[in-house]
């Protein structure tokens, strides 16, 4: 089929690469013309996406980038895979708009349009069709199909791959769910179709509020038992010794990614604007991250005048600065936080991490140097964000005069967790 994916992000391309490897003719459709340069040259920026894997499918004519809105006609089947960011607590949906309004330039009869940006229950049937609708003229649900897809990638994920996550699927009507999951079928290993497009949507905010959840429930507590005395990572070890009704998870600086820090404000948003009433644990849960980073910052300060020393003028060296271990993505990272306080505070910051692609550092506001012993040796504090595979753990916890290890993956006498 000739299938088009809009979006060559996180989640768009890997969707079109392995749409081509399955046997379909693919159009990467991206807005911006660097990604389709890089994209058309084989130089993958998706660290699930490999260079010689996307040059593999480029070589055989099976998948093709572009921003040319005209190699959109004809296509079988459209999947939306644009961002969907928040504006001062509202979601942002300009881009899925965007799309559709593209896309039904060029829809077709028996043609199917699927959705799988994150979103809030109603997007896919209260803003994605009427769209589609008003530019093609046609009627959905009788002239074409659509549905809701979310995806669920997890960038770098050991054990759960692109293919082999099960995939959620759902249509506006039965003939839909068929279409789309007889697509789904041949790129995933499972499918789990669901009654209708609010099912999908609402699954996808409920997967990451729980873990948004449980994870400001650990790290609330890990601020609270530093001061009991109590070691958490310990207690969190015992705990998951139970083997049912307990998940594991651990205290961080922060969560960072699309998901945590924006899908599940997706929901709150939309309780409150269409019921009027809070969503209270989304909200306290989001609070707590937030303010996460301020208590990495006020710990540091706190081993710094231990030490006779202040914070002012202090040189801290921050290791990973990604959201997620071995990871490339900086977006949302609470490390950019971290940084920003320190700054503030006077402090002179610099930054470790071999993970993030060239450019991405300006970001940051950071210079970048090596996590080498002489710069782990020179700082005054080393702070821990992310346990990157590459860093040399033994040797930052013997030679760094002070860590504050905020992944329990250190130790020595001059080392704290978090």
């Amino acid at each position: 089929m000739h299938i088009v994916v809009a979006g060559q992000g996180y989640v768009g391309l890997p969707l079109a690469v392995r749409a081509a490897e399955v046997g379909h003719r693919v159009v990467g459709y991206d807005v911006d013309p660097d990604r389709v340069r890089r994209l058309t040259a084989a130089d993958s920026y998706v660290e699930d996406v490999p260079s010689p894997r996307l040059r593999a499918v480029l070589e055989a004519g099976a998948y093709r980038a572009t921003a040319d809105e005209a190699t959109l006609a004809g296509f079988d089947i459209a999947v939306i895979t644009v961002p969907t960011p928040l504006r001062d607590g509202v979601p942002d949906l300009s881009f899925i708009e965007a799309c559709a309004r593209t896309l039904g330039n060029h829809l077709r009869r028996g043609a199917t349009v699927i959705l799988e940006s994150t979103t809030y229950p109603g997007t896919t049937e209260q803003v994605l069709l009427p769209i589609l609708e008003e530019v093609s003229g046609l009627k959905a649900g009788v002239d074409f199909h659509a549905g809701f897809s979310p995806e669920r990638i997890a960038p770098g994920n050991p054990r759960w791959s692109f293919e082999t996550t099960p995939k959620l699927v759902s249509g506006i009507d039965t003939e839909s769910l068929e279409v789309i999951k007889t697509f789904y079928d041949g790129i995933f290993q499972t499918t789990v179709p669901v009654s209708a497009p609010k099912v999908a949507e609402l699954a996808k905010l409920i997967e990451n509020t729980f873990r948004l959840v449980n994870i400001s429930m650990i790290n609330e507590l890990a601020t609270l038992t530093d001061r009991l005395g109590v070691n958490i990572w310990e207690a969190i070890d015992a705990a998951a010794t139970k083997p049912f009704g307990f998940t594991r998870f651990t205290p961080g600086p922060g969560v960072g990614g699309h998901c945590l820090p924006v899908d599940p404000l997706f929901l709150a948003w939309k309780i409150r604007e269409e019921l009027g009433e809070p969503f209270r644990f989304v909200e306290l849960a989001h609070d707590v991250n937030r303010h996460m980073p301020d208590y990495v910052v006020q710990r540091v300060t706190q081993a710094l005048d231990q030490r006779g020393k202040t914070i002012r003028g202090s040189r801290i060296l921050l290791l990973g600065l990604t959201y997620k271990i071995n990871a490339t993505d900086l977006r949302e990272s609470p490390s950019t936080r971290v940084a920003e306080l320190l700054i503030n505070l006077g402090a002179q910051v610099h930054g470790a991490d071999p993970n993030i692609p060239d450019g991405d550092h300006t970001k940051l506001n950071v210079p970048l140097v090596d996590a080498s012993e002489e710069e782990i040796a020179a700082a005054d504090a080393v702070v821990l964000l992310m346990d990157h595979a590459t860093f040399d753990l033994p040797m930052i916890g013997e030679k760094a005069p002070y860590v504050l290890d905020c992944r329990n993956r250190l130790s020595g006498p001059h080392v704290e967790t978090l």
